[in-house]
């Protein structure tokens, strides 16, 4: 087991989208460190991607529930995202929607989502 608490984030691979969902989940559940599962639209692919892309995506969720005993994943959407350009409301959906696919996998963790606005502000999504 690794030393200090973790948390996941399935992020977008967008580079902006990084350090304020690192920093959020930090502050916001008390965690020393974030594992970050990276695909252009995250919450998208989840939902639209490969099979292939989806078992990828859990294997990476496994890794660090199993071996960093994170306890909380995050999926998240952001404004302007190229992976996913579809309206905000529509990312939320998918955002809401991602949610449920994770909770389905039935790990030992809660599963939230987050929205990261065009002010780079984070707001928790209910699925």
């Amino acid at each position: 087991m690794a030393h200090g608490t973790f948390g996941t984030a399935i992020n977008c691979m967008d580079g902006r989208a990084q350090l304020p969902v690192i920093t959020w989940l930090k502050e916001q559940y008390g965690l020393d460190y974030v594992d970050m599962i990276t695909e252009a639209g995250a919450a998208k692919a989840l939902l639209e991607g490969t099979p292939e892309q989806a078992a990828s995506v859990l294997a990476r969720v496994r890794v660090s529930v199993e071996k960093h005993g994170s306890r909380i994943v995050a999926i998240v959407g952001h404004d302007d995202c190229a992976g996913n350009p579809v309206s905000e409301e529509e990312h939320r959906r998918h955002i809401a929607a991602s949610v449920a696919v994770a909770r389905a996998w039935g790990l030992p963790v809660e599963v939230i989502g987050l929205w990261l606005g065009n002010d780079w502000q984070i707001e928790c999504i209910d699925a």
